[in-house]
């Protein structure tokens, strides 16, 4: 039986990830749009790995599910890079919600009902969530362990209380971190790993819409200021993604690393915190 790797979502950093665990195993690829999935299969399959492409909703539990049965219909699942969503500069609040905070949680749901034991998988999460201000334990505590299906109905979640895409965006961040320590618990029965990675701003089609949008000065400040001096790249976030998902992090699971080039720093203690 093949060992599956499932990248859900065909970007830079979901591949970049996958080239660095899936030697030898199966790359099942899915993406919202078939022609994102079968552009990047086919740069991965000319560097030498086995894959496959499908579609997937990730705001559709049905959509999900039916993920779900094609890679174990390949064979035993060992892998979960979760790199799908969007981001505030392309999305309503209430869009955002349901694909980058709802729509994970449902995968993080439906795939640890399958990962195989060894297993690890990785959320890409933001920087963002590490830049809103502390939530309630109440609410912390409720985006971790409602269920998915009851999640877009809590309170603080209402349109009336969620006005903006950033705050949306930053709420969806938190909740994934969030999701990802509680889900911890549950994929640990199954003898599976699963963390989170907070990237800051990298060089992806997704950042450069954000650089180019509304927001675009305010990111361009971030990246000056921050200690790093410049944006990431997707091979260094596929770097802490093989950390965790290899051997090497066995010991880690229900953890989220921020890897931002110290922008969170400097909006908290440095020139970039709040007057």
């Amino acid at each position: 039986m093949k060992n599956v790797i499932v990248v859900i979502g065909a970007g830079s950093i979901g591949q970049a990830i996958a080239r660095r665990v899936s030697a030898g195993k199966h790359i099942l690829l899915a993406d919202l749009k078939q022609d994102n999935a079968d552009a990047a299969a086919k740069v991965l399959g000319e560097a030498g790995f086995e894959v496959s492409t499908t579609t997937v909703d990730i705001s559709s539990r049905t959509s999900v599910r039916a993920l779900v049965e094609k890679a174990t219909s390949i064979g035993s699942v060992t892998g979960l890079i979760q790199a799908a969503g969007v981001s505030p500069s392309q999305a309503s609040p209430s869009t955002i919600l349901h694909i980058d905070l709802y729509g994970n949680a449902v995968i993080l749901e439906e795939f640890g009902k399958v990962i195989a034991s060894g297993g690890s998988g990785v959320v890409i999460a933001s920087q963002s969530g590490h830049r809103l201000p502390a939530l309630t334990p109440e609410q912390d505590k409720a985006l971790a362990t409602t269920p998915a299906d009851e999640l877009l109905a809590l309170d603080f979640l209402q349109p009336a209380q969620v006005k903006d895409s950033l705050r949306a965006y930053q709420l969806s961040k938190r909740g994934n971190s969030l999701r990802v320590m509680a889900e911890a618990v549950n994929w640990g029965k199954r003898g599976a790993r699963i963390n989170a990675i907070s990237p800051g701003i990298i060089i992806t089609p997704l950042a450069k819409d954000e650089l180019n949008g509304p927001r675009g000065e305010g990111y361009r400040k971030m990246i000056n200021i921050s200690a790093a001096g410049r944006a990431g790249t997707p091979d260094e976030v596929g770097n802490v993604g093989a950390l965790l998902m290899g051997q090497d992090g066995a010991f880690i699971t229900g953890s989220d690393f921020l890897m931002d080039g110290g922008v969170t720093a400097a909006y908290w203690y440095g020139d970039l915190a709040p007057k």
